[in-house]
């Protein structure tokens, strides 16, 4: 009975169990078949009534497996069983925790400035090519991509009120006497302004005591110690006072045995957040 159930569909090629399949597969069923019959009369032929009872039960139920496995080999595809296998297989494996990209803050810090108060970063410039840079509120006020940062001594004045800068400019210490200019130009900032100076290349070689005693006079305590190349960056307030936990003054030497750029020191940053209500 179990044999005629096959022997149609391999005839005939058709049957919708046997799509798909291949004549050693169909053959190898048979075979099996064949052998499960000559194990079974053997059994029958020595077995009590009652033994034969639970002995067709057990082949009713393994006929029964093996009819419904094999529905499901034909009717499910191949892809849906290798997926649900995969998905079994991903429930013991842990997450990947991924951590969120940072969000940019303003002047490029690392944490973001409290409601109300200015960002500002000042590097300086390092070698020939890299020009200094003053941002102030995630505008860059003096850079080389605006195109009016300098060798020298670069100064951007801001409103204190408004955020807003009002003048920028750099003054050449190497060539010619600028010295008197810059003390005139930092003379001319109104009170309740900022003040934001950094250095590129070369600021001290034609710096005058008088503009030095001029900045000091805004709070430096490093421009007296300013040497050729030395990287030097500052920020100030005129008319009112800075808080005295924020960055205001940096300066790095020039040391030919620890320059980063052979003849020129490595850059050097100041940045900070600064209350919006100082006046």
């Amino acid at each position: 009975m179990v044999a005629s159930a096959w022997v149609p569909a391999e005839k005939a090629g058709t049957g919708r169990m046997d799509q798909g399949r291949t004549p050693g597969y169909t053959t190898g069923c048979h075979q099996a078949t064949h052998d499960l019959g000559f194990l079974i009369a053997g059994i029958v032929a020595n077995s009590a009534p009652s033994d034969l009872v639970k002995l067709a039960g057990l082949l009713l139920a393994l006929l029964t497996a093996w009819y419904l496995g094999y529905f499901f080999a034909v009717l499910v595809p191949k892809e849906t069983i290798t997926t649900s296998i995969a998905n079994l297989q991903d429930i013991g494996k842990k997450p990947v925790l991924r951590a969120p990209i940072p969000k940019r803050q303003k002047c490029d810090h690392w944490s973001p400035c409290s409601p109300g108060n200015y960002a500002y970063r000042i590097l300086s410039g390092g070698g020939k090519e890299k020009l200094a840079k003053i941002c102030f509120e995630d505008e860059l006020l003096i850079s080389k991509e605006k195109g009016n940062a300098g060798s020298g001594i670069n100064i951007a004045i801001v409103n204190y009120k408004t955020g807003r800068a009002t003048s920028t400019k750099f003054f050449d210490m190497w060539e010619g006497d600028h010295s008197g200019e810059m003390m005139t130009f930092i003379k001319n900032a109104p009170k309740g302004s900022l003040l934001l100076m950094v250095t590129h290349d070369d600021g001290s070689t034609r710096l005058k005591n008088d503009a030095k005693k001029l900045i000091e006079e805004l709070g430096s305590k490093e421009i007296w110690n300013m040497k050729f190349r030395s990287s030097w960056a500052f920020i100030a307030a005129k008319g009112f006072k800075l808080p005295d936990n924020i960055q205001k003054e940096k300066i790095n030497h020039s040391d030919k045995k620890n320059n980063r750029y052979g003849d020129w020191p490595a850059e050097i940053q100041i940045e900070g957040c600064i209350p919006g209500n100082l006046i």
